[in-house]
């Protein structure tokens, strides 16, 4: 098995102390050159941010507060710390968000997975990811081109286009999603087609199901899944062992309860927050929307990073209650407010066709004027009447959810 290079079998307390050092000069850097992060951090010391605890001081920055951010100070919201002439590139996601590419080799970090997966240098690439508005056919290609791989730029549809080029140029990797692969495959297989030569493939942007994995494998492709967005790049990576994402070098990730930046622990489903080391697109505490988990130990395969478990799904599970907008971060706050409260989840389910708030917290003990405390600070955080139910600590779900919408309409 090949590794990308010696960082990834490091031991992790020369990992820690590495990222550690790091830590304050990417704020600084961030503080300096970045008009957003200049007053977002107005208050903080740089050179104190050198561990995970001083880390959790800083403010959380949502993606899902981007479309706003750059509408008023376009093109960037300010988070950019290379201005827009220097770039390389700029993209559309859907919103929109706007998303920067800069200048150099392989600037999204990709070339870490395609090597984990077998593709090595002169090996065809067959990219089927889009190459219009969104960035993932450049971060696919960039990481090729560092290999020395060629690339095909196929897109996306097309789909007897697809198979003919694959006949015809005979490539030996895929990327792209799961899905469209064996819906290209499933066309090669009605038209007659050898498409024998893809040997290996780098698949994002979808779950991977395990009967899918279990098709490919048959076929004779190896399929490693990449964890991504188009904000911040490669933020973690699937090996040979698959036990779980192994999260890149370039990459300090947490975990936190959804609606805050409070820490959760290891194991608990929470969402996703990383610390890049980007110099042009200095994104530091940036809450990714995603959920997911910290695995215990470390990776068969040798690598020594920390691992998640991939996604589970979406942190923002901002819901509608009788014209209001209920907000995990709203939830938050009324946890913080009473301390006996470990953890909680709101309940919105309508029994009688009228919505009803129940909200659910994990206490040592219930006791009867802590209910009547809640549920005025419900009512004073929400503005909605809520009630709420004591359970034992550790018996709600460990699933991420602080909003689960049960309402029925049929």
């Amino acid at each position: 098995m090949k590794n990308y290079d010696s960082l990834e079998t490091r031991l992790p307390v020369e990992r820690e102390a590495w990222l550690m050092a790091r830590l304050p000069l990417q704020v600084a850097h961030a503080k300096r050159l970045s008009a957003y992060f200049g007053g977002l951090f107005a208050d903080f010391d740089a050179a104190t941010i050198d561990s995970r605890a001083a880390l959790t001081r800083l403010p959380v920055t949502r993606k899902s507060d981007l479309i706003e951010l750059q509408k008023a100070v376009p093109p960037f919201g300010g988070l950019n710390a290379t201005p827009l002439a220097s770039l390389a590139r700029v993209f559309a996601s859907p919103g929109p968000i706007y998303d920067p590419e800069g200048r150099g080799e392989d600037w999204w970090r990709f070339g870490r997975v395609l090597v984990t997966a077998g593709f090595r240098a002169g090996d065809l690439v067959h990219n089927t990811f889009s190459y219009h508005f969104t960035p993932a056919g450049f971060m696919l290609e960039g990481a090729a081109h560092k290999l020395g791989c060629p690339v095909f730029p196929a897109g996306i549809g097309q789909t007897e286009m697809q198979v003919q080029a694959i006949v015809d140029l005979r490539p030996a990797a895929y990327v792209g999603t799961p899905s469209f692969l064996r819906i290209i495959l499933e066309k090669g297989d009605a038209l007659g087609a050898d498409l024998s030569s893809l040997k290996k493939a780098v698949v994002s942007g979808e779950a991977l199901p395990a009967s899918l994995r279990q098709w490919l494998n048959a076929r004779g492709i190896v399929v490693r899944q990449a964890y991504a967005t188009a904000d911040l790049g490669l933020i973690a990576y699937e090996t040979p062992s698959e036990e779980g994402l192994v999260v890149d070098e370039e990459m300090l990730l947490e975990i936190v309860r959804p609606g805050t930046g409070d820490l959760v622990a290891d194991g608990e489903v929470g969402e996703v927050v990383v610390t890049s080391f980007n110099p042009d697109y200095p994104l530091i505490r940036f809450a990714t929307g995603d959920l997911s988990a910290v695995l215990p130990g470390i990776s068969s395969c040798g690598r020594t990073n920390v691992r998640i478990q991939g996604w589970l799904g979406r942190a923002d599970q901002t819901t509608k209650v009788k014209g209001l907008f209920v907000h995990p971060a709203q939830i938050a706050a009324v946890v913080a407010r009473h301390a006996s409260i470990g953890k909680a989840r709101l309940v919105v389910d309508n029994p009688d066709g009228q919505d009803r708030l129940t909200l659910h917290c994990e206490v040592d003990a219930a006791a009867a004027e802590l209910g009547a405390a809640v549920v005025a600070s419900i009512r004073d955080i929400t503005k909605l009447r809520g009630e709420a139910t004591w359970c034992a600590n550790g018996t709600l779900p460990n699933d991420g959810k602080v909003i689960e919408d049960r309402r029925r309409y049929d």
